[in-house]
């Protein structure tokens, strides 16, 4: 490794639905995070790492700060706030806005006092009629934070992300390369096959559903027939729950099924069975037991 190769930490945080799952994606080139156009979409710490041949980029993508009404709801916003901590920079991510958000105003003002640069980043600049309406956000928010640097970025149109990317990595100390080149996240493969289920539940459902829904899978490698064997079930809190997602004669729980099995076996590149189970848990997003089962406690998140 040359002697000037940099590495670092950098934190994403924002409000919910600001792009920064696609973001994280779109920068590591692997899919990471789950997307969906629900709020709350993330709910853990998820780490993408970009590997490149003179640096290395630990981003946390992190659940979206929200006012939480329920246990878990309150460990995703400290797990939001706690990946700001020990890290090299933080990119605050926001939209193009007329007014400051009361929201985002808050997260801000967690900030204070941090002695590294903070990036003030607005994506999905292409939804503006006229770029420069994006002066307005950009003139509001400067007042709120000594930012290190402001970046209009649109992740879907591939805008302004490479002079971002190229100005952290200028901040970026001198540092060993602290994953493997061939390593994209710190998740096991159960997790993220867990996640592949719950953003196939999201695309497919509405309403309460996406918000009461929390997937548990057991993996299995049979050597013989060179696959995975998959039994993965689908928590949610009321009966009513369950019948959606099952869905008539369990239409939906098909396509549920359908769609991940094609994203999971692209993501372990072998075979796999998958068998889908639904069951009850009542109010789990509040019991402190459930919560640690399903991964949400206070250390995994």
């Amino acid at each position: 490794m040359q002697n000037n190769f940099k590495s670092g930490f950098i934190a994403i945080i924002g409000r919910p639905n600001v792009g920064k799952s696609t973001f994280i994606n779109h920068v590591v080139g692997k899919k990471v995070a789950i997307m969906s156009d629900k709020p709350q979409t993330t709910r853990n710490k998820i780490l993408g790492v970009l590997t490149k041949e003179d640096y290395q980029i630990a981003f946390t993508d992190t659940p979206g700060i929200h006012k939480a009404k329920t246990l878990l709801g309150e460990r995703m916003v400290n797990a939001s706030y706690s990946a700001t901590k020990d890290v090299d920079g933080i990119i605050f991510m926001t939209t193009p806005l007329k007014s400051v958000l009361k929201g985002d105003e808050i997260i801000l003002s967690n900030l204070k006092n941090k002695h590294i640069p903070v990036y003030l980043v607005i994506n999905k600049v292409d939804q503006l009629k006229k770029f420069n309406d994006i002066d307005l956000t950009i003139a509001i928010y400067k007042d709120l934070y000594p930012f290190a640097g402001v970046y209009p970025i649109s992740v879907k149109e591939n805008k302004n992300v490479d002079v971002l990317l190229n100005d952290i990595i200028k901040t970026l100390p001198v540092g060993p390369k602290y994953y493997p080149d061939d390593m994209y996240s710190d998740h096991s493969n159960s997790f993220l096959v867990s996640e592949i289920i719950r953003e196939k539940i999201l695309y497919l459902t509405k309403e309460e559903i996406p918000h009461s829904i929390a997937v548990v899978s057991d993996m299995k490698y049979d050597e013989e027939l060179d696959e995975y064997e998959i039994l993965s079930t689908i928590y949610v809190e009321r009966d009513s729950q369950k019948r959606i997602i099952i869905g008539h004669n369990g239409d939906l729980i098909k396509k549920v099924k359908d769609l991940s099995k094609r994203e999971i076996k692209k993501l372990l590149d072998k075979k796999i069975t998958l068998e889908l189970w639904v069951k009850v848990k009542k109010d789990w997003k509040d019991k402190p037991l459930d919560l640690s089962i399903f991964g949400y406690s206070k250390d995994e998140m």
